[in-house]
């Protein structure tokens, strides 16, 4: 299966030669905290009875978005200056929702899903529109769902499109089909406590990617005194309930980690993540045992999570439909295996910032490689690859993609590593001092 890939608009920075390894990388690389669990938390901050800090919170376009989203909507947000791994902290002072309000969502998930039921409490008019990438992903569920629970909706099924909110939603029930997304189940649940009725939610249709991020959402609910009740795996039952106030620290963001740990691999070296959790819902920590099956010697103690490497890669056949948020990273080192690789289960990856299975077997193929797409995932086999351009599609995985090949591969010119920037800012300074050896990034 192949897939056209729509056209974007050239970007004005010039490509970055992304830098090849000259022998084992050993480094300790600290990563900043997660997106997905600093957005949650700025939504949950804006909807709780009282104000909240975030501590070690993620400052990147993302997370600035979301800032911008709810204070657009009237929450009191203060945010520090950012710490050298890029964290800052986060105080929430919650306020009446209310519009006029125009939301710049950019290429943000978490924005363009979440915020949308939170418009829908507001009272007046709230205008939603981004990126011309993001016109293109998928959002009818949860317009449609919106439309079902009485909120009035301007516009069709994508962006752009307008809530004329009126201070509340009814609620109670909606069945919606999640399969493109779990951020649709998410972003409902996440403002269900506030709903007059509560809300049960009703999902039809294929398996629910991503499962662990919506775990994540119900486990943040908790902390703030709300509880999910799932009498099966498709249906969520949130009552409408008081949302505390909590101050919280974010754990860092683990689906980050992977191109640093993917360079262990790459060149036979030795990457530690310093603060990696324990026990987390973050999808990266499947990291571990991915790794561990293409090769890798993976530790995890007092210290963090250590990978080494001291043999070739090896190919691996695996479900990625909890994780495909690590897909481009796999795909990049299955590029770089001895056997051939086989990714599952994850489809929905054709809706994310890109076509993400179309663009990574375009540009890896466009470098000499063997790739082809199935109807859920991706093939991938051996092959010797060249120099060349890697397009990036305005995707910040796609990004640092191009950046693993580059470790070995001379000559890998990745076009906008600025976007990155997305969830990783000075991604390409931190990339260059973890391959020089020059600093710890």
């Amino acid at each position: 299966m192949s897939t056209t890939l729509a056209p974007m608009t050239p970007s004005p920075q010039p490509n970055w030669a992304a830098p090849r390894a000259a022998g084992p990388v050993r480094a300790t690389v600290r990563i900043p905290g997660s997106k997905s669990a600093t957005n949650r938390a700025i939504i949950l901050a804006a909807l709780a009875d009282g104000p909240s800090s975030i501590e070690q919170a993620l400052d990147a376009r993302d997370t600035r978005l979301m800032v911008d989203a709810l204070r657009a909507l009237g929450t009191g947000i203060t945010v520090s200056e950012p710490s050298v791994v890029g964290n800052v902290r986060i105080s929430v002072q919650p306020a009446p929702l209310a519009g006029p309000a125009a939301i710049d969502v950019g290429l943000a998930g978490t924005v363009m899903r979440f915020v949308p039921p939170l418009a829908a409490l507001a009272s007046g008019s709230i205008a939603f529109d981004g990126d011309e990438g993001a016109r293109a992903r998928p959002m009818a569920t949860m317009l449609d769902a919106l439309r079902a629970l009485g909120v009035h909706v301007d516009g069709a099924d994508r962006l752009p499109f307008v809530i004329q909110g009126t201070g509340s939603i009814p609620g109670k029930e909606v069945t919606i089909d999640a399969s493109a997304s779990s951020q649709f189940v998410s972003a409902l649940l996440l403002a269900a406590a506030r709903f007059d009725h509560g809300l049960t939610i009703h999902h039809i249709g294929e398996r629910v990617p991503s499962q662990p991020h919506i775990d994540m959402t119900i486990a943040m609910l908790a902390e703030h005194g709300v509880t999910v009740q799932t009498p099966d795996t498709v249906t969520w039952q949130v009552a409408r309930q008081r949302i505390v106030p909590v101050n919280r620290t974010i754990e860092p963001d683990l689906s980050n980690a992977a191109p640093f740990l993917a360079a262990a691999l790459v060149t036979r070296g030795k990457v530690t993540i310093p603060d990696w959790p324990a026990q987390t819902t973050q999808a990266g920590d499947a990291l571990r045992d991915l790794l561990a099956s293409m090769g890798a010697v993976v530790a995890h103690d007092a210290h963090g999570l250590t990978v080494s490497m001291h043999d070739d890669i090896r190919g691996i056949d695996a479900d990625l439909s909890d994780v495909g948020e690590l897909a481009p990273t796999l795909a990049a080192l299955a590029t770089l295996a001895t056997t051939a690789s086989r990714f599952r289960g994850i489809a929905h990856l054709r809706g994310h910032e890109t076509d993400r299975l179309a663009a990574l077997a375009h540009e890896i193929n466009h470098l000499g490689g063997d790739v082809s797409e199935t109807e859920d995932g991706l093939h991938i086999r051996p092959a010797d690859l060249h120099p060349g351009h890697f397009s990036t599609y305005s995707d910040h995985r796609m990004a640092t993609a191009g950046a693993v090949i580059g470790l070995r591969i001379p000559g890998v010119q990745v076009e906008d590593i600025d976007t990155t920037s997305k969830t990783l800012p000075h991604f390409a300074s931190r990339w260059e001092a973890l391959v020089s050896g020059s600093a710890t990034p």
